[in-house]
This record gives structure tokens, sequence and C-alpha cells, in this order.
């Protein structure tokens, strides 16, 4: 027999019911489980765990509900629940509608203490101060490359790396009236504007480019001239009030950025190893013939792949680098233990910035 629209909301408002009545149940077990960390010391926020609970889940889905969407709800169920034992303050690169606002919520949910900053020096200064527990701050664009001023910022930095996030990224071009004329700037932080060159040559040749410190301080700005225009999230547009006059302006349709979460050592100390992780390190090596060719021969002698290598200039003046590695693997696995043990005897430097769990 089929049930009428009435009886299905009617069944609807009774599941909801049933769902609050176990939400609110699993509150009260993590504020139990919050109560036993604060006797032995443990700290409130475990990346990996909450990583092997989402994943559990999603072996377990048999929908109709998609595995993202178990992974945003069950993320935000945490979220919730993580704030009952203690909210995390979280900062990143301001105003409100930045894109790494996005990924600090896509990565803690929204039940955080927001902490937004003016540039990446400042994400970094409030994390290790402690008026932050975390940072989140942009490592590469899969278009424009590194963030460069993030990679300069780790070298001398207490901070390590505990979580990553990343996310299709999707510039809009906004503006006060819904039109492209009469356009005489357009403000955006440099790399989205890199990022949408082709298609601002294209429409809004004779338009000024001028960078800013964000591309949400650019809707800001252009939100008090009729003439501007910023390049940002459809957030950032409905923060300031923006008509989206161009849609995903980037030149890149899978324009991906990846994001690093940051913490001091005692804040969260390294997760666990989680079955998918990355080892992210600092290292340079003497000026001499070969030396960065010796560098692989303990990842290949060990079966531990790089994911990513790119150099920095050491600013000595002496032409020496910086080289920023990526490894697969976890360094209490006794394979890739033994290759970075080999590996840090052959730097000049060498620094983990930490290990963690690789997001999907």
């Amino acid at each position: 027999m089929t049930r009428t629209l009435q009886e299905l909301r009617d069944l609807i408002d009774a599941t909801d019911k049933e769902l609050l009545a176990l939400l609110n149940r699993r509150a009260g077990f993590a504020a139990e489980v919050g109560e036993i960390k604060k006797l032995d010391g443990s700290p409130v926020y475990r990346p990996e765990r909450e990583a092997q609970v989402i994943h559990g889940l999603q072996q377990a889905n048999l929908g109709p509900i998609k595995d993202a969407s178990v992974a945003h709800i069950w993320r935000e169920i945490m979220s919730a629940c993580r704030s009952l034992e203690a909210p995390q303050r979280v900062a990143y690169l301001g105003p409100a509608g930045t894109f790494s606002e996005l990924a600090a919520l896509q990565f803690f949910g929204t039940s955080i203490e927001h902490v937004p900053c003016a540039n990446f020096d400042e994400v970094f200064h409030a994390t290790t101060a402690g008026s932050a527990d975390f940072g989140v701050v942009p490592v590469e664009n899969n278009t424009e490359g590194v963030v460069t001023r993030t990679l300069d910022l780790f070298l001398n930095s207490p901070l390590h790396i505990i979580g990553e996030t990343s996310f299709l990224v999707r510039h809009h071009l906004l503006r006060l009236s819904n039109s492209l004329d009469n356009i005489e700037v357009v403000l955006a932080h440099p790399q989205a504007l890199a990022q949408c060159q082709g298609w601002l040559s294209q429409h809004l040749p004779k338009a000024e480019r001028r960078a800013v410190s964000s591309n949400a301080e650019g809707a800001r700005l252009a939100a008090g001239n009729p003439n501007w225009a910023g390049i940002a999230s459809e957030r950032a547009g409905s923060e300031f009030g923006l008509h989206v006059v161009a849609h995903a302006i980037q030149d890149d349709a899978f324009n991906r950025t990846r994001f690093a979460v940051v913490c001091l050592p005692q804040t969260q100390p390294m997760p666990a190893a989680s079955g998918k992780d990355c080892i992210s390190l600092i290292v340079s090596v003497p000026n001499k013939p070969g030396a960065v060719h010796d560098l692989l021969i303990p990842l290949k002698k060990h079966g531990v792949s790089m994911t990513r290598f790119e150099s920095r200039p050491a600013r000595s003046g002496q032409w020496e680098y910086f080289f920023y590695i990526d490894l697969v693997g976890h360094p209490s696995t006794p394979h890739v233990a033994a290759a970075l043990q080999e590996l840090q005897g052959l730097c000049a430097f060498y620094k983990m910035l930490g290990s963690y769990a690789v997001c999907d």
C-alpha cells in the first residue's frame, strides 16, 4: 500500500526525533571521553581516530546516502561533540569567506572558534603564541605550484603538520552590480589572479589586476567601490553582499588546492598511523656532486615512495637550497623508520614537518 505524503512526513519527523536522541546519547559518551582525557592529559582532538571512524562508517554504508555525504555528516557530528569537550580555536587567512576558512571548516567542522588573520605569517604567529590551537594554511595548488611563503615559514617554525585537506577551488567574479561593464580594477590574492589570467585577458583586458592579502579581502574592498570587482568564493560574495557576475573563471577546471593543518607538538602530538599516511620533510645536503641523488638511495633501498620534491633557495647568498619532500608512510613503520634514519645521516639539515593521514 502506497503511503500518503502526510504519513511519510510523520515517519520522517519520528525518525528525526530518534536521531536527535541518539546524537545526544553519543554526545554524552563523548563528554565522558573528554573527562577521561582530562585525567590522563590526552589531547581532545585525535585526527587519525576521526579518520578511522569515518572510514569505518563508509565501509558499512549500504546507501542510498553517498560516502562523501557520510563523511560530511559525521565530521559535523564529531565537531559538535568535540566542542562539548573543548572548542578548538582555529587560525586561517581571513577575513570571512576565504578558501582557507572553507578548508578549516571542511577539516574541523563548523563547531570551532574562528581566528581570522591578515596573512600567513599571522596564522603561524597566532598558533605558535597560543591564541589559536590550530592553524590552516595552503601549501600547494595543482595549477600554480607550491605556496612559497608557507614553505618558508615552516623552516624556522616550531609548528608541525597534523593533518591535511584539499578541494576543488572555484573562483567567481564578484561585484556590487550584476554586470561586467565598467570594471576598472579586479582584486584578489596573487595566486587567484594567476589562476584566472586567461579569463581576465579575454573578458577584462583593460582592467587593472590588483593583488591583495586574500580573495575575501578583495571582495570586501569591491563592496566599497562600484567599479571594482573581486575574485573569491560564493561564500565571500554572500558575506559582503556582492553579485556573482561570472562563475568559475579559473583557467583550470580541476583547480585543486591542498591545505596543511598545523599546531604545536604539545597541543597535538604526531597522530598515530592511520594506514594511509604522509611524511613531510625539509632537508638540505652538502654542496658536493651527487648529493641530491644520494638522498634517493635510502628510499629505494627500503621501498619508500616519494610524492613531492620541491626546492627553495636557502637565502644564504651561496646558491644553497632546501628541499621539501613528501613520503608515503608513517615513522612508526620499521622500513620507513630505517629509510628516515639513513636519509638524516646524508643531510646537512633535516627537519620532519609532520606525519599525518592523507585526505581522499
